[in-house]
């Protein structure tokens, strides 16, 4: 199976991965549009998590020495801390808290244009090798 980078989740996000650090540590931005509104005007947390989801897996696989993986999301916590409004431009920062070869322990952290943190999640990910 080829690998589709950036994958369909990340498009239709509007995602865009701006910053990759030795220390797996990954930055994402994205512009919120009315797509992602729910009723009353907000984001929904769905796609909230979507965004520190992609943002935590990637710093998963970074954080492994031979990034020729899979990662999977076994568990995430996402807490939402102030509304997300059409225009507002998103900055996500994942890293890794315990790196590992079964598993990975991963945090993210949202903020919006003005630096306010909007939300955060921390997750577990389970690492498998990929195979040619």
């Amino acid at each position: 199976m080829a690998l589709q980078i950036p994958p369909n989740c990340d498009l239709t996000l509007g995602l865009t991965c701006v910053e990759k650090g030795a220390d797996a540590t990954t930055v994402w931005r994205m512009r919120v549009d009315e797509r992602f509104l729910n009723p009353a005007g907000i984001v929904q947390g769905g796609f909230l998590s979507a965004m520190m989801d992609s943002a935590m897996g990637a710093s998963a696989v970074l954080s492994v020495k031979d990034r020729r993986v899979y990662v999977a999301n076994t568990e995430m916590k996402s807490s939402f801390l102030r509304p997300v409004r059409d225009g507002d431009v998103l900055t996500c920062t994942a890293n890794v808290l315990k790196p590992g070869n079964v598993v990975a322990f991963v945090r993210a952290r949202v903020v919006n244009d003005e630096g306010a943190l909007v939300a955060s999640a921390s997750s577990t990910y389970l690492i498998k090798e990929r195979g040619e």
